[in-house]
């Protein structure tokens, strides 16, 4: 089996199986033939040794494949290697030591200024200007990788550290040591050589596709049924799909009285993936909408202006990352389409074993058995928008009404969330001075969005909890996404303050990162003092685990086949990209739900996730972070769990394996929660 200090050139250039080697751009004007590099090779193993070989090998071999024309001649990339091979460990741990530092200031400082330019567009602070859109598309660090390879500082790295791909890694014998692992994600930071001017294109699709999502909003006030009635005369307004989606699982706690309210919003959902939605009624709280109809109204009458659709809106925006993304395939020599590039390269997870994964959850039996049971405890046959069931949870049994009431009465603010984060914290389990650590180094913002939070990049910045406040403060929901988006900026706290060494900070993959934020989610009640642990409490947390990770294992394959789709149609209309991804979904919804639920076929529903449209390729993480979630959830059973969460956090960006047997000694797997669920089904049963 290969060490680090085995992997020599052919490994580097053929890291991905099926792909020849490959210059790093297309039209790259390459000077360095594999006769420069043997010659370079053959000098420096003759001034620093044969024992050097293997490095040298590996490390002329890396920066060979990034050097261009407008870099150097093949002479003067022969003196390059010359001057800045490291042979001396001394040099080379002091020289890994300024990268280190340089890296923490250059990564910190794109964090927080990215995130001053967004502010407008992310944060609740007021109606929007024209200039904001520009301002946050704008950022100076895009051509940040070109000025790093411009200047050499890449190629001195890639020189002296091991570039290693995730199935390189996986076969070194031993182990890397923490040691290797901090060069190793050193060297992955110049595993892509993207130009700027891309860069800037990527930059703005991505902040058109989020300012196009989080401004999709249904006044639910105006929504009216066939026969006039308004089922939701106060409201709210709900963000697609989040609150839609979300609304729909409150709405169990009373299920018979609400069963027509939770078929009107499938309606409007469904509206939307078909882009049948009038464009007027988005975001728009004067009118009135019959989504069953698909009639607009204005002073209680249908008003012909205001019927025009949408005009497939939403696959134009996928399909604008999707060209840029494209254009970047090029010079990804390594990671040579953004499908690979999300797998292999950033989560460090091959795409067949996460699709092994998600399979394996949604054909095991089990899901008959929880769905047979849903159906008893609702006392009706199953219906498609029954994929989001919320009865599992504890709060299902409690009214939104309360629940609301409860929340505002402790937190009436965003500011008063806040100042009670070191009680919040100190009530799930952490140490006082531990959580007034965290507390100072967690900010709190109001979000114009669902919510998400925002790590910092340096060890003098803050983590960002970004969540939704209505008018009159905060709700439930709010409230709910705020704990989810709380147990992020912990494990990014942890991760960058306490981790060894900073070029480690953060976690594997964002799979990782959102199991951490379900822990601390699904404790919300406990910090409200509405907690229960027993025996079907926790038979019933196990089912609420399993159903929310097969609903969305579903929706995250609909993402990969629909990225498959677009490489295999590349000029693809955003007309065909619709009838592609509505085919889609109804195929994987026909094979995994359908027959499950004992309901309709050929509903599109696992196709209204707004991931889709503005965080390409995001959506495997949440299923993933289940699994890893359930596996920690287990492991924490009758332990600290501050102590435990700043432990498993604080072991930084491993391999996902690497991490996971040093969290919960296991690797990860479905089984854990496969037999969970079996079990609690037994429990639980009328």
């Amino acid at each position: 089996m290969k060490t680090i200090k085995t992997v020599l050139f052919a490994a580097v250039l053929c890291a991905v199986p099926g792909q020849p080697p490959a210059a790093a751009g297309e039209g790259a004007g390459m000077v360095v033939d594999e006769a420069t590099v043997e010659r370079v090779i053959s000098s420096l193993v003759g001034r620093h040794g044969a024992a050097q070989e293997a490095r040298i090998r590996r490390g002329v071999a890396q920066a060979a494949m990034f050097w261009r024309a407008e870099d150097g001649s093949a002479e003067e990339f022969e003196s390059f290697c010359a001057e800045h091979f490291l042979a001396d460990p001394d040099r080379l741990a002091a020289t890994f030591d300024r990268f280190e530092r340089a890296f923490e200031a250059l990564g910190g400082h794109e964090v927080a200024l990215t995130r001053a330019l967004r502010e407008p567009l992310d944060l609740d602070v007021g109606p929007n200007l024209p200039v904001d859109l520009l301002l946050g598309a704008l950022n100076p660090f895009d051509h940040l990788s070109d000025d790093l390879f411009r200047s050499r500082v890449a190629f001195a790295a890639l020189l002296n550290f091991p570039l290693m791909t995730a199935r390189q890694i996986a076969g070194l014998d031993p182990p890397p040591t923490r040691e290797d692992w901090a060069r190793i994600r050193l060297a992955q930071a110049f595993a892509l050589r993207i130009p700027g001017d891309l860069k800037q294109e990527a930059t703005l699709a991505a902040t058109l596709a989020n300012h196009y999502i989080d401004g999709y909003n249904i006044h639910t006030s105006g929504l009216r049924t066939p026969s006039g009635e308004h089922p939701f005369p106060q409201g709210p307004k709900l963000i697609s799909h989040w609150g839609l989606r979300d609304h729909i699982k409150a709405m169990y706690a009373d299920a018979r009285a609400n069963l027509d309210r939770q078929r009107l919003i499938r309606k409007v959902m469904e509206r939307i993936i078909y882009q049948e939605i009038p464009a007027p009624v988005i975001d728009n709280p004067d009118v009135e909408w019959d989504p069953v109809q698909n009639r607009v109204y204005r002073g209680g009458r249908v008003d012909p202006a205001l019927q025009a659709r949408e005009e497939d809106r939403r696959y134009a925006r996928i399909l604008d990352i999707f060209q840029v993304e494209r254009k970047i395939d090029a010079y990804s020599p390594l990671y040579p389409t953004y499908i690979a590039r999300q797998f292999e390269h950033v989560r460090g997870i091959p795409e067949a074993t996460i699709e092994a994964l998600l399979v394996s959850v949604l054909e095991d039996p089990v899901g008959a058995d929880v769905a047979s049971l849903i159906r008893k405890r609702l006392g009706r046959p199953l219906e498609p928008h029954d994929i989001w069931y919320d009865g599992f949870k504890a709060r299902g049994a409690i009214p939104e009404a309360e629940l609301d009431a409860k929340v505002r009465e402790r937190f009436p603010t965003l500011a008063a969330f806040h100042e009670a984060l070191p009680d919040i914290l100190h009530r799930l389990g952490f140490a006082p001075d531990t959580a007034r650590f965290l507390a100072e180094r967690i900010a709190v913002d109001p979000a114009r969005g669902a919510g998400h939070a925002m790590g910092a990049g340096m060890r003098t910045d803050l983590a960002h909890l970004r969540t939704r406040v209505p008018p009159g403060g905060m709700d439930y929901k709010g409230y709910n996404i705020a704990m989810h988006e709380l147990g992020h900026t912990v494990e990014q706290t942890f991760s960058l303050y306490k981790v060894d060494r900073v070029i480690l900070n953060g976690v594997p993959n964002t799979a990782f990162t959102e199991a951490i934020a379900f822990l601390f989610q699904e404790r919300d009640l406990d910090v409200l003092g509405l907690g229960r642990d027993d025996e079907t409490a926790r038979a019933l947390r196990a089912l609420d685990v399993f159903w929310s990770t097969r609903e969305i294992a579903g929706v995250a394959l609909l993402d990969m086949r629909m990225w498959r789709w677009l490489y295999e149609h590349p000029d693809a209309t955003p007309a065909a990209l619709r009838e592609a991804v509505v085919g889609l979904a109804k195929d994987l919804w026909n094979r995994y739900y359908a027959p499950v639920l004992k309901t309709e076929r050929d509903s599109p529903l696992l196709a209204v996730y707004s991931h889709m449209v503005a965080y390409a390729l995001y959506l495997p993480d949440y299923p993933i972070g289940h699994l890893i979630h359930f596996q920690i959830d287990r492991f924490l059973q009758g332990k600290d769990f501050g102590r435990e969460i700043e432990r498993i956090c604080v072991q930084g960006r491993l391999s996902p394996d690497a991490w996971m047997r040093g969290a919960v000694g296991e690797p990860l797997s479905s089984r854990p929660l496969l037999e969970a669920a079996a079990r609690a089904v037994r429990v639980v049963e009328p």
